[in-house]
């Protein structure tokens, strides 16, 4: 079980830094301190990123 939320966790967390790059409006120190703090706390990064982190591009359909 712990294996699986271990995956979990990664790909959110790889999902996030994509997400990161893909923002605008942030600086590339911003963007490196994001990816930093979800690296080195990849649950609580995570969290905080979600909740306070730079937007990805909207798309319009």
């Amino acid at each position: 079980m712990e294996f699986i939320l271990g995956i979990a966790i990664f790909i959110a967390d790889i999902w996030a830094i994509v997400n990161i790059f893909r923002s605008r409006g942030t600086t590339a120190v911003g963007k490196l301190i994001w990816m930093l703090l979800i690296l080195i706390l990849p649950v609580i990064g995570l969290i905080i990123w979600f909740f306070a982190g730079p937007r990805g591009p909207k798309t319009h359909p």
